[in-house]
Parts: structure tokens; sequence; C-alpha cells
């Protein structure tokens, strides 16, 4: 009586092994399968493979491995993150020109004829930027001129200290701008450059010309003072290029 219990238990041992591991069945004949999951139903081994089951004599088996666990998937790689955009000139100058109290459409007027409003241009003179500011002239202006709000800044802060040291005429200005207040002081006045003359001209006609646009019936009106009407500010100033 013992005996035959015996083997009822190891058959019903037998009847619930299952391996639920991925698991690689090598048979005696050589030949290898790739099993999600085994089991055993008394003699008949039971493979699941793709979406069924293989069933065969668990003597054809020669060896069950277990296969390793898959690599968890990677990680997704982080969205790209858009780099913080500068703000455009217009807006630049426009801040820089409320900072100093100068008139936006002269400060603009200035960058247009000094970079086409380019953040990144460089002259072959070495000037930089928005309002072309020589590396001499910015160290002095305590401004970086890579920056594009820094040189907006100090190219408007300079144009305010030279509003000043010629009492606000506006012509002088510009010349010292080009052309240095050296040589504004060595001809006392305009020098008669015809690079530092068309310049002048060529920023006072485009200074004009956008208030004219801004005294239009309908047209935008921005607050500003006049171009010689900076009022305070140190009395300094350097070279700029152009």
């Amino acid at each position: 009586m013992r005996r035959p219990g015996r083997n009822l238990a190891c058959s019903l041992i037998v009847c619930c092994f299952s391996t639920q591991a991925a698991v690689l069945v090598t048979l005696k004949n050589g030949s290898q399968v790739e099993a999600a999951s085994e089991s055993h139903d008394g003699s008949t081994a039971i493979l699941t493979v793709g979406g069924g089951t293989i069933s065969l004599p668990a003597t054809d088996i020669a060896s069950i491995d277990l296969l390793p666990d898959p690599p968890d998937p990677p990680e997704p790689a982080p969205a790209p993150t858009a780099p913080p955009q500068e703000p455009d000139a217009s807006e630049l100058l426009v801040s820089a020109s409320a900072a100093q109290a100068v008139d936006s459409a002269f400060i603009a007027a200035v960058a247009k004829v000094e970079s086409g409003l380019q953040q990144d241009a460089i002259s072959k003179k070495g000037a930089i930027g928005l309002m072309q500011l020589m590396p001499g002239t910015a160290a002095e202006l305590g401004v970086k001129p890579e920056r594009p709000s820094e040189n907006a800044l100090g190219g408007a802060k300079y144009l305010r200290e030279l509003l000043l040291r010629y009492h606000g005429d506006a012509r002088l200005a510009l010349a010292a701008y080009n052309a240095g207040p050296g040589a504004v002081e060595r001809y006392h006045g305009v020098p008669p450059y015809p690079e530092t003359i068309a310049y002048i001209n060529r920023v006072l006609r485009e200074y004009h010309r956008t208030k004219h646009k801004e005294a239009k019936p309908g047209g935008p009106v921005k607050p500003g003072s006049h171009p010689t009407e900076a009022k305070n500010g140190p009395d300094s100033g350097g070279p700029s290029g152009s």
C-alpha cells in the first residue's frame, strides 16, 4: 500500500513540473528549440513556442537550459531642448535705448547702418555686433560685445556719452562714433573724411525716415527723446569701428 502511494506522489510531482522561464531545449537528435516555457504532462513535454505549443516525448529531450533574461529596453532618449533664443535686434535696441534715455529710432538707425542689424556681424577692423563696438571701446564701457544684449547696451551708452559730450549735436556724436572723438577734436567739428560724412548722412536719413513713418496717421508712435536730448551720463568715450 505504501509503494503505490509513493508512485502516485512521484507521478503528481512529474505532472506538475514546469519551467516558466525561457529555455533552450536540446533534443537527442541535435536539434534545438527556444521556448518561452516548458512543462510536462506525464511523459509528454510541452513547449510554448510563439503563439502555440509543441508536444513531444520527454525521452526525446537531451537537456533543458535556462536562457538569460532579455536585456531591459533602453531608456528613451530625452527630447532635445531648444537653446534659449536671444531677443531679436529690435527688442534689444529698444531695451538699450530705454536704459540709456536715448531715442530708440536713433539707436536703431546707427545699428542698421553699422551692422545691418546683424547680431554676429564683425567688420574688417574687428568691430563686433549690432553696434559694431571695437573691443577696446567695449572694455571701457564694461560690456562684452559678443553678447548681443550687452552690445546693444554698450552702443547706446556710448552714443549717449557722445551726445552729452557734444551738447546734443547728433552730427558730432555720429562723427565721433565713426571716426573717434580725437578726429572731431582735431578738426574742431566733423572731420573731412568722405566715409564719415557719408556715414552721418546715412544714419540721419534712416533716423528721419523712421520718425516720419512713426508720425503717419495710424502708425505706431513710440515714446523717446530726440537724439540730441540725452540728459545724463559721464563724459567719456573711445573710438568705435564700423
